[in-house]
């Protein structure tokens, strides 16, 4: 298991950057894809890099804080249960970190 902590410290693209990528993110598949990489939040501000992970119903990606971390869209500040999980186009992924290093 890897830290995440590179991924925190990427350089901000500028918007230039952004629109040239444009045109490529969208040729992405509409409606098939692969998982390339698990991340899970066990405390905050921290990241871990998985190789693969347990989903349960109820909590969600096993071991990620995401009921505790709370959320202001929730009544009772907890961790709002329609967002256990965050999907991320592999594509925007990489252009954001600038590779999969």
């Amino acid at each position: 298991m890897m830290m995440a902590t590179d991924l925190l410290e990427a350089r901000k693209l500028t918007m230039a950057e952004l629109e040239a990528a444009w045109d490529s993110l969208l040729t992405s598949p509409q409606d098939l894809g692969t998982v390339e990489m698990i991340v899970r939040r066990p405390e905050v501000e921290e990241r871990e890099i998985l190789d693969e992970g347990e989903l349960d119903l109820a909590e969600g990606l096993v071991g990620d804080n995401w009921r505790t971390r709370g959320s202001s869209r929730t009544t009772n500040g907890l961790g709002h249960p329609e967002m256990q999980l965050n999907i991320m186009n592999a594509r925007v992924l990489d252009l954001v970190a600038q590779g999969k290093e």
